[in-house]
């Protein structure tokens, strides 16, 4: 499997940029412009559209949806789950990153509710996916308390419920999807003093869902995108500012060769 992904990540990184698919995003107010910006530097076509009386209808014929619960109010809910409605009955798909679940009632509950629209997708990190699969495991606001190799049950148990792939992300990032596993080694840690690089990592999968045959293969080769990107983007900047601008530069620059060449997958 491992071989199968760094083989067919060129040709996924190049459809990509040659279709430029149109990814629905219902965001985070607080990283739009940074999550619109990664998708339009790797290649794809952001929209971020995010009212109730447009939300169905843009994830009827997007490429991908993707959910981010961030910032997520009443009328985003209702926006969530008429768009994941959608986007389930036109067998588009979707992804839900589920931001400080566990840690706050109401998004965990919403959280909940829309894991009944069968996402394709979940990415977060240790805690919110350990306390997606119903474990106690409540974060730190948006901050995990746990590492992946901590909720990796969690995580395997939570795929077979939802029939979902299950993306934890942390220093070495776990991806399942109850049957097939993997782990990515690349990134850097200040990547996590940059506002919205999670979301950002959300936003990619759904460029790769778009592309890619199987969802797993889609959801690894996103995140050893980002990886590879934010490990590289280190080397030119100096500090968080300076990293966030060589990301975006570097997702624009970096060919699958490139990303293949670097990746620690195992």
């Amino acid at each position: 499997m491992t071989d199968a992904i760094l083989a067919t990540l060129p040709n996924n990184i190049a459809a990509i940029r040659e279709r430029r698919p149109l990814i629905h995003n219902i965001a985070n107010l607080v990283v739009s412009n940074f999550t619109a910006n990664a998708l339009l530097a790797l290649g794809a076509s952001p929209a971020m559209v995010e009212n109730t009386e447009e939300s169905a209808e843009l994830a009827t014929v997007a490429d991908a949806l993707v959910v981010n619960l961030g910032t997520v109010s009443s009328d985003l809910a209702a926006a969530m789950h008429l768009a994941t409605q959608a986007a389930t009955i036109a067998r588009r798909p979707w992804v839900m990153d589920p931001v400080a679940v566990g840690a706050l009632g109401y998004r965990t509950r919403l959280a909940q509710d829309l894991l009944h629209n069968r996402p394709t997708v979940i990415r977060g990190n240790a805690s919110e996916i350990a306390a997606l699969s119903g474990t106690s495991a409540a974060g730190k606001g948006v901050d995990s308390v746990l590492q992946p190799d901590q909720v990796t049950d969690c995580a395997d148990d939570l795929a077979w419920q939802t029939e979902s792939v299950v993306v934890v992300s942390g220093a070495v990032d776990y991806v399942t999807d109850g049957k097939d596993r993997a782990n990515i080694a690349n990134g850097h840690a200040l990547m996590t003093q940059v506002t919205g690089m999670g979301c950002a990592a959300t936003a990619l999968i759904g460029a790769f869902l778009a592309v890619a045959e199987r969802p797993f293969v889609a959801a690894v080769q996103a995140m050893l995108t980002m990886g590879v990107a934010g490990e590289l983007a280190m080397k030119r900047g100096r500090g968080p500012g300076s990293l966030q601008i060589a990301f975006l530069d570097l997702l624009y620059e970096l060919t699958g060769e490139d990303i293949v060449s670097e990746a620690r997958l195992a």
